[in-house]
C-alpha cells in the first residue's frame, strides 16, 4: 500500500531571481534533454508552435516537487492570465496550462472551456452534486482548481511587473480542451489525480467530512468548526503580504493562517471594506500536472462568499444567502456586495478583532 501524502507547513513560494533569457534556457534545455509539451487544446498537434508564437517562459516558481514556468501576465475580454507549464520531477512531460485570476482574487488553474454562439466559459474542476427541492443538481467545485495558498502571492505580484497588459484571445483555445457546451465537469487528466489521491482514508482531511458547517439554514452566526479545524489568530499567523484591487476599492491585506490542528490553512483577504475567506486548502505536498492540490477541504460554501458575489442581473444567478445582498457594485453590476452576510460570521468578527485590531493598534 503506498504511503500517505506527505504534509509540509512551507513559507510562500519566491519567482526564481534570473533573467528572462536564462529561465527561457533552461526551460529550452528540458525539452532538448526529452521532455514533451502536452498541451489539451488545438496546439496538441504541434506543440512546438507555442513557443515558435512567443508563449516562451520568463518566470519560474518553484513549489515542492513542481515547477511553474510563467509567460508575462496576458488578458482577454474575459480573464487576466498568464501561460504556464507546469513540469514536475519524474515526469518527462511538461503541461501548458492557463492560470487566471478569479474575481474572489484567487489565481486558478482553468481545467478546460467551452465557446460557443451561446456560451462562454472556463472550467472550474471537479464537480459535486447536491439535492434541492428533491431534485439532484450537480455544480462546478471551483475550489479544486484553485493555487496552493503558497502560489498566491508570487502569482500576484508577477502579474503586476508588467505596466501595459498584452490582449491575447489565442492562448485559451491552444492549450485547454474545448468541452460541449453542457459538459462542466472536468475531463479524466483532472480529476484522475484527485480520485487516486482521496480514494487512501489517510488523505483525506477529518475523514473526508465538512471542516465547518452551519447548524442553521441561512444563519451566518450558526457557523461551527469541526474541533481543530479553526484558525489559529493567535501562533497560526504565518504571513502578511498586501495587494491592490480596484473592485474592492484600494489596498487589500492578505493573511495566510494555520488551523489550530495545522493540518488546513486559510487566506483571508482585507479590504477598504469587505473581509472573506479564500477556500482553505491542505498543507499537503501532492500537485497535479495542474499545478493544484489533489486533496480536498470540504466545507459550507457559504463560509467562502467573496466580498462581492453573483447577484441577480444579467446573470440571473444568486449566489449570497437570500436576505443578505448589500449593495450592488459600481464596477461590476452582476455582483453585490456580500459583507451583510460576512459580516456576520463569527470566524470574521474574532478575525477583525483579533488579527485587524491588533494590527491598526
Amino acid at each position: 500500500m503506498p504511503s500517505p501524502i506527505p504534509t509540509r507547513i512551507a513559507p510562500s513560494a519566491r519567482f526564481a531571481p534570473f533573467t528572462s533569457p536564462e529561465i527561457a534556457r533552461s526551460f529550452r534545455r528540458r525539452l532538448e534533454n526529452g521532455a514533451i509539451l502536452r498541451p489539451s487544446g488545438t496546439a496538441r498537434g504541434n506543440p512546438g508552435r507555442l513557443l515558435r508564437m512567443g508563449y516562451t517562459p520568463k518566470h519560474r516558481i518553484d513549489l515542492f516537487d513542481t515547477t511553474f514556468y510563467l509567460t508575462n501576465v496576458r488578458q482577454n475580454a474575459d480573464i487576466r492570465f498568464f501561460v504556464g507549464y507546469v513540469a514536475q520531477r519524474g515526469s518527462g512531460a511538461i503541461f501548458p496550462r492557463i492560470f487566471y485570476k478569479d474575481l474572489s482574487l484567487v489565481w486558478r488553474s482553468a481545467s478546460h472551456y467551452a465557446r460557443s454562439a451561446r456560451e462562454n466559459w472556463i472550467g472550474k474542476g471537479d464537480v459535486r452534486e447536491y439535492v434541492r427541492d428533491g431534485l439532484q443538481y450537480e455544480c462546478s467545485a471551483e475550489s479544486t482548481t484553485d493555487l496552493p495558498l503558497e502560489l498566491q502571492t508570487a502569482f500576484e505580484k508577477l502579474s503586476r511587473l508588467v505596466r501595459r497588459v498584452r490582449y491575447d484571445d489565442d492562448a485559451v483555445g491552444l492549450i485547454l480542451r474545448r468541452a460541449p457546451d453542457d459538459r462542466i465537469e472536468a475531463y479524466e487528466d483532472f480529476r484522475g489525480p484527485r480520485r487516486r489521491a482521496q480514494a487512501d482514508p489517510r488523505n483525506r482531511i477529518n475523514r473526508g467530512r465538512p471542516i465547518a458547517r452551519f447548524t442553521r439554514r441561512a444563519d451566518p452566526t450558526s457557523l461551527r468548526f469541526a474541533a481543530g479545524f479553526q484558525p489559529d489568530f493567535g501562533r497560526g499567523v504565518l504571513e502578511v503580504s498586501e495587494s491592490v484591487s480596484r473592485l474592492y476599492g484600494g489596498r487589500l491585506q492578505r493573511f495566510r493562517i494555520l488551523s489550530a490542528n495545522r493540518k488546513i490553512q486559510y487566506l483571508f483577504m482585507a479590504g477598504p471594506r469587505q473581509v472573506w475567506i479564500i477556500p482553505a486548502q491542505a498543507t499537503t505536498t501532492q500537485l497535479s500536472s495542474y499545478g493544484v492540490r489533489t486533496v480536498d477541504v470540504l466545507a459550507d460554501d457559504d463560509l467562502f462568499l467573496p466580498g462581492y458575489e453573483y447577484h441577480g442581473g444579467e446573470t440571473g444567478v444568486d449566489q449570497i444567502p437570500d436576505g443578505f445582498a448589500g449593495e450592488i457594485s459600481e464596477i461590476d453590476p452582476s455582483r453585490a456586495d456580500a459583507s451583510p452576510w460576512l459580516e456576520r460570521l463569527p470566524v470574521i468578527r474574532e478575525f477583525r478583532r483579533r488579527i485587524l485590531g491588533r494590527r491598526r493598534g
